[in-house]
């Protein structure tokens, strides 16, 4: 009885390559005689399905002739088609197998990957740090040293993991290769992949003495020492990224990044809303109403503040070009003072009759009785 492949695949008669391809690999992994659960009959059935729907002329004879394909061939699978498969694949029971296709599937069952080249070179790992910074510094930038115990290059073999002086040999066991090829034998024949050779960690050679000082490692572990530069204009929380200042790199690697979390500490007297510095100036009633000067601080140091006559509780006043300075020019922002009246809570006999006074003037109806201000 002749077989059905697209069945077997279980696609449509209109699968496209791409989409045969994937039902081909999924039903290989699933059906892999090595894995556990794994069925090498139904596998046989799978590889001989797709070797004649992945090829298009032997895809178009087999939608051609149907049930009779088998017989439409000179001599059936093994004669006139048989060709076909002998430039990429070999046969096995009768059924032709492409390694070029299920490559990749025998080297999730076998650990390792044919193409395994000599170990390379890895980045280092981040480090995260925390700086502490006052509400000046962020307004203005500053630079900081900051101290970390971090891995660096070793600075006696500079990376070579020798003691200098010391004889450098090619590995006998990969021939200075820095891998090893391993057989393995299959239902479908011998497999070959390659790993990285055990003996010197895919370098290739070997040296008599290691390095007195990173121990045959490259890497040594110390305090560090140096300086972050901090941009004006840094908020609280933000993280500064200093790259090549994490963990050393292996086998001539870069180093990793260093990722350094900023602490700006609480002024007592500014706030901050963006590039903006916010803070209050407190004055009397007869201040508000008349007019006066106040000294008050800046983040540049005191200056003089004119508050004009008649200046309502919460006026804004705006000092321009006083605030945080942006970080990639464009000048600085403002610093904007709000105004906050004082109503006393106690009068002398003398305020209290002042202030009847001025309402009787304005025609203010106010609580005669003594109890609020006596």
């Amino acid at each position: 009885m002749a077989k059905d492949y697209y069945n077997i695949l279980g696609v449509s008669k209109n699968v496209t390559a791409e989409e045969l391809k994937k039902a081909y690999r999924r039903l290989a992994h699933q059906y892999h005689p090595d894995k556990v659960g794994g069925d090498e009959k139904k596998f046989k059935e799978i590889n001989e399905a797709y070797q004649i729907l992945s090829n298009t002329e032997k895809r178009r004879q087999y939608d051609q002739f149907g049930t009779t394909f088998e017989q439409g061939q000179a001599g059936g699978p093994g004669g006139a088609w048989e060709d076909v498969f002998r430039s990429g694949g070999f046969r096995t029971g009768g059924v032709e197998f492409d390694l070029g296709d299920i490559g990749e599937i025998f080297s999730d069952f076998l650990g390792g990957s044919g193409s395994r080249r000599r170990s390379r070179a890895r980045k280092g790992a981040d480090i995260e740090s925390a700086v502490q910074i006052d509400f000046n510094e962020a307004v203005f930038g500053t630079t900081k040293t900051v101290e970390l115990y971090k891995t660096v290059p070793c600075d006696r073999c500079h990376g070579a993991k020798a003691e200098p002086g010391t004889l450098v040999k090619e590995c006998s066991t990969c021939k200075g290769i820095g891998t090893v090829t391993q057989v393995q034998q299959t239902i479908l024949g011998s497999i070959r992949t390659q790993q990285t050779c055990a003996t010197c960690e895919g370098e290739g050679k070997r040296f008599e003495t290691a390095c007195k000082k990173c121990h045959g490692y490259a890497i040594v572990k110390e305090m560090t020492h140096f300086k972050v530069k901090i941009p004006s204009g840094i908020d609280d929380g933000q993280v500064i990224r200093i790259t090549g200042a994490g963990q050393a790199g292996a086998k001539g690697g870069p180093a990793g990044d260093l990722y350094l979390h900023v602490s700006v500490s609480k002024s007592h007297e500014f706030t901050r809303d963006g590039y903006d510095i916010l803070s209050k100036v407190s004055m009397s009633i007869p201040q508000a109403v008349l007019g006066t000067i106040k000294t008050i601080k800046t983040v540049d140091g005191e200056t003089q503040l004119k508050i004009p006559a008649g200046t309502a509780a919460g006026t804004k006043i705006r000092l321009r070009g006083k605030g945080v300075l942006h970080p990639h020019g464009g000048g600085r922002g403002d610093h904007i003072v709000t105004v906050d009246i004082e109503i006393p809570k106690r009068l002398s006999k003398e305020e209290r009759k002042l202030f009847e006074e001025l309402a009787q003037l304005r025609g203010d109806d106010v609580n005669h009785k003594k109890g609020f201000w006596a």
